[in-house]
């Protein structure tokens, strides 16, 4: 078989799984998420296509979904009306095991590699498979990124690119616990270090994918510091409208009122990271975060406010109430005890002493 039969039968099969004819064969965007209750719901992905394709038509978008279909009560009619991929449709052997180890966070990030490896081994044609988390908004084409991966294989966004200037949170001391790159976003293009890449990330995530910082663990987020290190050609972007979010906020302002967005006047605002928003919390830029307002940071008002009202729009309120396949149910006695001592044994220290002060109050 040639190897343009072997493409049109890769792509082929991955179209008659997923049920969807691709535009460009060769550009592909994956974003995974879970249903769980005050988490990422199905109306973030359809906001974040939606915003995609506004821009950059010439994209497929897929969703890597950490969930069963086949036992969620959500009437297929409000469903994402995009292609949607099953964690367990995509052929992890030792599946089971790595859920029962995870809780549904670690579980989200930890088959992260094993997605892109899916795409890339299913489907053929493609030559850029880019990673979103679905609380982000694209505003731009993707342009600066396909430039990036030209003479490169994967473009990485690090959370910060100048000092955080006070003692608020986050810190850089935060960074160096959690990761110095946001794995939110990862754009790769398929090549030998691309696959290289996957199987050491793969390896390392099946079972050291805990959120426990004592041990120099988290999440898939805190490996990907080796990767500008064991690889030559990875792309670390200086683009300050790249991954723009609640981290870099003291560092970046948006500078227009109105798409197009700028930033600090000089940078298209390509993506906006809405990372620890909640629309039931609409005065706060983030749960994870306590250095600015919207009144200290107003540039960011309307976008957040923008966001909020589309959320709302989409059915936030009513995905919430469909629970996900894959959340353990709740641990009783001396095990719960036990996890919640490694929980805050694991936390920086001063996030215990805020702890201990708010308990006293």
């Amino acid at each position: 078989m040639s190897a343009k039969n072997i493409e049109q039968v890769g792509r082929a099969r991955l179209c008659k799984a997923l049920g969807h004819e691709f535009r460009d064969p060769a550009l592909l965007t994956l974003a995974l998420t879970h249903r769980s209750h005050g988490d990422e719901h199905n109306e973030r992905l359809e906001f974040l296509g939606d915003s995609l394709l506004k821009h950059n038509p010439e994209y497929t978008f897929l969703i890597g979904l950490v969930d069963r279909l086949d036992i969620s009560e959500i009437p297929a009619d409000r469903l994402p009306a995009y292609p949607l991929i099953e964690l367990h449709t995509i052929g992890i052997e030792d599946l089971d095991e790595i859920c029962a180890k995870y809780n549904i966070t670690e579980l989200n990030t930890a088959v992260k590699p094993f997605f892109l490896d899916f795409v890339y081994q299913n489907y053929l044609e493609a030559e850029i498979v880019h990673y979103f988390d679905p609380d982000i908004i694209v505003f731009q084409p993707l342009t600066e990124i396909e430039q990036g991966l030209e003479k490169n294989s994967l473009f990485l966004t690090p959370h910060i690119l100048s000092p955080q200037p006070d003692e608020y949170t986050p810190q850089e001391r935060d960074h160096l616990n959690t990761g110095l790159y946001n794995l939110g976003f990862l754009g790769t293009k398929r090549s030998a270090t691309t696959t290289s890449f996957l199987a050491w990330w793969k390896d390392r995530l099946r079972d050291h994918c805990f959120i426990d910082l004592k041990n120099g663990m988290f999440v898939d987020q805190l490996w990907v510091n080796f990767a500008p290190i064991y690889y030559e050609d990875v792309f670390v972007s200086r683009h300050l409208g790249l991954n723009m979010a609640y981290w870099n906020l003291h560092e970046r302002e948006i500078t227009n009122d109105n798409e197009p967005y700028r930033v600090n006047d000089k940078f298209p605002l390509i993506f906006f990271h809405f990372s620890g928003y909640l629309p039931e919390h609409p005065t706060e830029i983030s749960k994870y975060q306590n250095r600015y307002t919207f009144q200290e940071k107003s540039d960011v008002a309307s976008i957040f406010d923008y966001y909020a009202q589309t959320l709302i729009a989409n059915g936030h309120e009513y995905y919430k109430q469909f629970p996900c396949f894959y959340i353990k149910a709740p641990i009783l006695g001396p095990r719960k005890r036990f996890l919640r001592v490694r929980k805050y044994a694991s936390m920086p220290f001063r996030w215990i002493l805020e702890f201990i002060d708010n308990v006293r109050l």
